[in-house]
């Protein structure tokens, strides 16, 4: 018998798949081949038509399984981790194939010398210090360079793209002061920004309740988004109230990139604390009103009613100005110390989105000193409960112990506002997910099947189609992805396969880190990244930059 010549063969053909495209469009059956790292062909109902199947060098059955584009994750926090943990799998195992990096304001790119330093300070609590990561780049460009070169030239375990934190720039051209820029200043990072975005940057993330982005005027922020525009990026704002001041705050959002003619990306889109019980529908009919005129607009959620940040962020903007050395001075003064407490407990700080701060709806998540581990899962009046001391007391004492590392869970989210938020037309996925800590937010690794788990098939609040399209086709389409995020010929094979009826999150806030069941294959340019439910050595992640 002569040997098979496979020269025209494909890779890998998976048989009988459920394909759910990404589009929103109905299910259906198929045989799906990929060659060289994209989808090849696409057989419809090739088993009852009895038309010629594709073949490969290997054929698989996934009868009963749901084949899908790789998850889009729009709002992660793995800067630093894509580069110090090769495995990845709190984003692998649930079928991510893409994160989007650079969040909220802040990152590591572009800086000098000194912003750097401060920067790893400052979000210390979102990344670690990063005593484990070589920081052998400086702009946007050699860091999605060093993205693409990864382990030993391997790459990545996900691909990932980069907004440039706006926070980051004026940081490096302005400093941590609570001012306005000078022309000069304002014309220098209008500089940086373009130079990002030619390197790569897909976009720009502001973190307005953070500082030092939060010191930026709308106009200088209008200015901003315009250069972004210019090279075909969107803005991505953590907008300056997800409390007291949430409507406005996003009506801000929304007006200033309207003005400036730049794509807006809202940043995990919730309603928060008591104030906004009940008010997605208002909030939803303001985008809608948007819209409906013509603006750009998307936005992303994560399928929880806790947030996740830093102790330190619920701070006043003012005792953070002048960067973290100036805040641990502050806070080791008494007299100072004493404003901020007021700022925070009675009249309701703009770090703390204008709420008066409820100690017992803030738990400690995650320390860098490993003296303090205690605190880790409890909420600081507990904490302060067991030290017999007023709350204040124990949040100051870790700020200062912990050198503002520490993280929290916020426990201020209603589950209506999350369902309503997220049935919507222009809403994607998003985990929102901080890696660091004992005890994570465990959206960081359960975000997308608890999705698939929970809205979907226990609830049903979103079809199989269409949460599927939100966390792949739609996403896509923001990062203006031509060939990502959609099951189609031509295409690139990020994809993954679960089961329906199966699914779930693993991850729990008793057992964050635990990993998803039912996704037991998971595939990134056509190489599997999870086989047979375990982690490959794969690393076909690379940097996706702006087309």
């Amino acid at each position: 018998m002569d040997p098979v010549d496979f020269a025209d063969f494909a890779d890998l053909v998976l048989r009988d798949a459920e394909v759910v495209d990404g589009t929103g469009a109905p299910s259906y059956r198929a045989d799906v081949a990929v060659k060289d790292g994209r989808i090849v062909s696409i057989v419809k109902e090739a088993a009852a038509a009895g038309c010629q199947r594709p073949r490969a060098r290997r054929e698989m059955d996934v009868e009963g399984l749901v084949l899908a584009p790789g998850f889009i994750d729009m709002h992660a926090h793995s800067d630093l981790a894509l580069l110090r943990d090769p495995d990845h799998s709190a984003k692998v195992a649930q079928g991510v194939t893409l994160e989007v990096v650079g969040q909220d304001g802040l990152s590591y790119a572009p800086v000098d010398d000194r912003t750097l330093e401060e920067v790893r300070r400052a979000i210390t609590g979102w990344n670690g210090p990063g005593d484990d990561v070589d920081f052998d780049w400086r702009s946007v460009g050699e860091y999605l360079d060093r993205l693409d070169h990864g382990f030993d030239g391997r790459g990545i375990a996900v691909n990932a793209a980069y907004l440039i934190p706006q926070g980051t720039v004026r940081a490096l051209v302005v400093g941590w002061e609570d001012r306005e820029a000078t022309p000069e200043e304002l014309d220098r990072m209008r500089q940086v920004v373009a130079e990002g975005m030619e390197q790569g940057a897909v976009g720009m993330s502001s973190g307005l309740t953070y500082t030092p982005g939060m010191y930026a005027s709308d106009a200088e922020l209008t200015e901003l988004c315009r250069v972004v525009a210019a090279h075909g990026g969107y803005w991505c704002p953590h907008h300056r109230s997800y409390g007291a001041g949430a409507l406005k705050a996003y009506e801000e959002v929304v007006t200033l990139a309207r003005e400036a003619g730049c794509p807006l990306h809202l940043a995990h889109a919730t309603l928060n604390f008591a104030p906004n019980k009940g008010r997605a529908p208002e909030l939803l009919a303001l985008l809608d009103d948007a819209l409906a005129a013509g603006a750009d607009i998307t936005f992303d959620t994560y399928p929880y009613t806790p947030g996740c940040t830093t102790l330190a962020a619920l701070l006043p903007s003012w005792a953070g100005e002048g960067g973290p050395d100036a805040l641990l001075a502050r806070l080791a003064d008494e007299t100072v110390a004493e404003r901020i407490r007021h700022d925070l407990e009675v009249t309701g700080s703009d770090g703390c989105h204008g709420v008066p701060v409820e100690w017992d709806t803030v738990e400690i998540s995650g320390v860098t000193d490993p003296s303090l581990a205690g605190y880790v899962g409890r909420t600081v009046r507990e904490c302060a409960d067991r030290r017999g001391e007023a709350p204040w007391a124990t949040a100051r004492r870790l700020l200062i112990e912990d050198r503002l590392g520490t993280t929290v869970l916020q426990h201020v989210g209603h589950e209506e506002n999350v369902r309503e938020i997220m049935r919507h037309r222009v809403h994607t996925g998003g985990s929102d997910g901080i890696l660091q800590g004992a005890r994570p937010h465990p959206r960081a690794y359960g975000t997308f099947p608890h999705y698939l788990a929970r809205y979907v098939r226990e609830l049903g609040v979103l079809s199989l189609e269409e949460c599927v399209a939100h966390l792949t086709g739609r996403p896509a389409a923001r990062l203006r992805l031509p060939d990502r995020g959609v099951v189609r010929e031509g295409h690139r094979a990020d994809l993954v396969l679960f089961d329906p009826a199966t699914v779930a999150p693993g991850a729990t806030f008793e057992q964050p880190r635990a990993l998803p069941t039912g996704i037991p294959y998971v595939l990134i340019d056509g190489r599997f990244v999870i086989e047979d439910g375990r982690r490959t050595d794969v690393l076909a992640g690379r940097a996706v930059r702006r087309t």
